[in-house]
């Protein structure tokens, strides 16, 4: 039989209940409050080949970090946004993610363009920006709450013509695509090149969507450079191989850090062998030795997405990874407080990433040098280090 709860009790036990929550601390819903971190990333459109797996790698590393706890004790909530390459939408993003989630930093986007049409937003929401793309313009000048976390094209350009140098080649023709990436990159070329002994001849600016470029490398057939460098993101990267073969120009071709997805190689197929650029480790970690510095991370990295996505890692996808685990380790010294992670960052050193290892300062918001990068071929239709003096 059920008895009925006499009225003398109910005090009593609301009582007990008190005490008991009062011993037990927080209740777990607020202790887990998520930490919200958004990401405007190119997952769809002309750059999707950097945007797709920088998105996926985010996917995979939060999941892991909130089985592990979280940070802090709190999970981590990835708000994600798809921006397909439009500087537009990354803009309205960026308003959305800043003033409506009011995320604590933002990973991405995925290029120039887009970085610095939200540069100034970040900097007035005085929220974190660790973007993935590679224009230096995005930290110089500094910007006090602008990151990035891919290497600096300068650093590109001065290893190309040492290359270039080293080959005997003074005369060059330039290519380059209508980009944020496009333009920064053409504009260090230009700037570096009489200090390097190279004269550039001819160069060309061509549409991101370009489909032909026929025009553009007859153009540079007829000027009679020594060397053909392209500076793009796009899948016209791999046309412009295509395109120069098909003329008959048999000289090296360079490409930028921009070509560091073997899948742009594999689309331009025999015109890609022996193209010649600059890349970060994690696209060669199979071939670096044990006692390099970056060897467990890119290895690890590597092994994991490649286990789980069924497709090669890249560079881009690294980039990814890197703003994601100095996120992460700014957020375990600042918890949810802006400014703490924000100087968090600015204090990391020494951090082992795919890209090199991050020494960021007050100064350097992008906390890389040169020596980030690898020079690599295309050999056999994959990515090898270029260890001889070719082309």
């Amino acid at each position: 039989m059920t008895r009925a709860r006499t009225p003398a009790l109910a005090p009593a036990l609301a009582a007990a209940a008190c005490l008991a929550a009062a011993l037990l601390g927080p209740t777990p819903a607020l202790a887990a409050d998520p930490i919200k971190v958004g990401a405007i990333l190119a997952v769809t459109g002309p750059a999707s080949n950097l945007g797709a797996p920088e998105a996926r790698t985010l996917e995979m590393l939060v999941e892991q970090q909130n089985a592990r706890g979280g940070v802090g004790g709190r999970p981590l909530q990835l708000l994600l946004r798809d921006s397909g390459g439009s500087p537009e939408k990354a803009v309205s993003f960026a308003k959305q993610l800043i003033d409506e989630e009011q995320v604590v930093a933002i990973i991405g986007p995925s290029t120039s363009g887009e970085t610095m049409a939200i540069k100034a937003l970040a900097e007035q929401g005085q929220t974190i920006l660790l973007s993935c793309a590679a224009a230096e313009v995005i930290v110089n000048p500094l910007a006090r709450w602008v990151f990035k976390v891919a290497p600096k094209d300068a650093d590109a350009v001065d290893l190309i013509f040492a290359r270039m140098k080293a080959a005997g080649t003074t005369r060059i023709g330039l290519l380059s695509s209508n980009t944020g990436f496009g333009k920064a990159g053409k504009d260090q070329v230009e700037k570096r090149a009489g200090a390097a002994g190279i004269q550039v001849l001819v160069s060309e600016v061509y549409d991101k969507a370009a489909t032909d470029l026929t025009a553009e490398v007859t153009k540079l057939k007829a000027a009679g450079v020594q060397a053909v460098l392209n500076w793009s993101i796009e899948p016209a990267q791999s046309i412009v191989l295509k395109n120069l073969r098909q003329v008959g120009l048999e000289v090296p071709a360079y490409q930028s850090h921009g070509f560091a997805n073997v899948q742009y190689a594999r689309a331009a197929g025999a015109a890609a062998e022996g193209v010649v650029f600059p890349a970060s480790r994690v696209v060669v970690a199979d071939g670096l030795p044990e006692t390099h510095p970056q060897k467990k991370v890119v290895a690890g990295y590597k092994a994991a997405y490649e286990a789980r996505f069924k497709e090669d890692v890249s560079t881009f996808g690294g980039h990814g990874y890197d703003a994601f685990t100095v996120l992460v380790k700014a957020l375990g010294e600042g918890g949810g407080d802006r400014e703490k992670v924000r100087a968090a960052i600015e204090g990391t050193r020494g951090l082992v990433g795919t890209a090199g290892v991050f020494n960021f300062s007050a100064t350097d918001h992008n906390g890389l040098d040169a020596g980030a990068f690898e020079m690599l071929t295309v050999k056999d239709g994959r990515f090898v280090p270029l260890t001889s003096k070719q082309p």
